[in-house]
């Protein structure tokens, strides 16, 4: 069969990886790619919000199926676009997606069929959200309500600092229209865990559970990022953690998207909190996540064709997902200055010890390719990720890696997965 995968960044590029490994398929493309993907796809230069060109090169090359990576085309409504040309589609409806393009939707979705969140408000209006301020304790969490490439959440520990964050938000939109509405909610403290759940519509699967580093520099200091690195599986999502999730938030999540006419088909992302008095949601994403997928992918041994289809024709209680024994870190090589300035176009060398390595990837996240050479074009520039048989030596074996990819303005963070020491 033919796949179209949709994105460029290193999901897209972890994703068409997975995808090479089934014998169902015997061409894969890529809408834009970058210089990685290159290895197992075909590039092709369409953005992914040209949703006519998307649908027209799917049906001219004859596509079979197509996988959607990034947020902004699933909010605006890629997978419908597809679907009224009778094209076969990985991922969320545009009704479905309002679970991450919409924190005010989201949050208002948990309260209504009681899963269990922070508190929260929501506010159109800047001076609103002051008054509000008044009588708030603090930590608090200010949270633009719509799509900002994950930076749009500001922790704020007194009342100048939420003061400054609900200008920066809703006056000075930092983070464009995301910053129209905005929704403040209850600091929660805990670990964090994330997991990735494949649905139907009806049914829900988890897969294994990973940990992300939002912040830019060691120590969980700096702003917000994409993510600065990740590993899997959480020591600290236990058995009966997941149980308890999969009956009060992952199931519920489902049933209440099918209440409210949303049935949700794709990737599901829960973001949770384990604080003192159990496990909460931070937040749901509506795909993969970015760079949970490059720690996630890699330990999953079924074939990710079998689950899209299942998800697509609403069998998915017909799988069982099976993951390796094993752990994975993932460690984001970036530009220095990232995730505000930096500067592309610098040649990148090392690239191909990984081709003589097992269990070592390097998924491109901002690459391009000129005259032969790989060339840096993005704030993250590599996902570097290595296996071990277990964190530890997944995190040992992932800094190593590290030393093989050079470029000038090299930047990375040294403590991703620390957390395991405190094990």
């Amino acid at each position: 069969m033919k796949v179209l995968v949709i994105g460029g960044g290193g999901r897209e590029h972890a994703i068409v990886w997975k995808i090479a490994q089934s014998e169902k398929v015997d061409k894969i493309y890529c809408a834009p790619g970058n210089a990685g993907i290159e290895e197992y796809a075909e590039c092709v230069d369409i953005g992914v919000m040209e949703f006519d060109r998307l649908t027209d090169f799917a049906e001219r090359k004859g596509v079979d199926l197509t996988v959607v990576g990034p947020d902004d085309p699933l909010a605006a409504g890629i997978v419908d676009a597809f679907e009224a040309k009778g094209l076969r589609v990985f991922g969320p409806r545009a009704a479905a997606a309002q679970i991450e393009a919409s924190k005010a939707f989201s949050k208002d979705l948990m309260e209504k069929y009681h899963i269990p969140t922070a508190a929260h408000k929501t506010f159109d209006k800047a001076a609103d959200a002051m008054e509000y301020l008044k009588t708030a304790r603090f930590p608090i969490v200010l949270k633009a309500d719509g799509l900002a490439l994950g930076k749009g959440v500001l922790i704020c520990k007194d009342m100048q600092e939420a003061q400054a964050g609900v200008r920066t938000i809703m006056e000075d939109k930092k983070f464009g229209s995301a910053g129209n509405r905005m929704v403040i909610e209850t600091f929660m403290t805990g670990r964090e865990v994330s997991v990735l759940c494949f649905c139907d519509g009806t049914h829900i699967l988890p897969m294994t559970s990973a940990q992300d580093h939002k912040r830019a520099g060691d120590g969980d200091t700096g702003l917000n990022t994409g993510g600065m690195g990740t590993f899997s599986p959480s020591p600290f999502y236990t058995d009966a953690i997941a149980r308890f999730c999969e009956e009060h938030i992952y199931q519920p999540t489902m049933d209440a998207m099918k209440a409210e006419g949303r049935a949700f088909k794709g990737v599901l992302f829960v973001g949770l909190m384990l604080t003192e008095d159990g496990p909460m949601v931070l937040e749901y994403n509506a795909r993969f996540g970015d760079p949970e997928t490059q720690v996630v992918l890699p330990r999953m041994e079924n074939d990710i064709i079998d689950v899209f289809e299942a998800c697509i024709d609403g069998t998915l209680d017909q799988i069982r997902l099976k993951f390796a024994d094993n752990a994975a870190v993932c460690v984001v090589l970036a530009s220095e200055g990232y995730p505000e300035s930096y500067e592309k176009g610098r040649p990148v060398q090392g690239l191909d010890t990984f081709k003589r390595k097992d269990g070592f990837y390097c998924f491109h996240a901002g690459s391009r390719k000129e005259g032969g050479q790989i060339l840096t074009n993005g704030g993250r520039v590599f996902g570097v990720t290595a296996l071990g048989k277990d964190l530890r030596s997944a995190r040992e074996n992932a800094y190593k890696a590290t030393e093989w990819v050079r470029f000038d303005n090299k930047y990375m963070r040294h403590d991703i997965g620390k957390a395991i020491d405190e094990i």
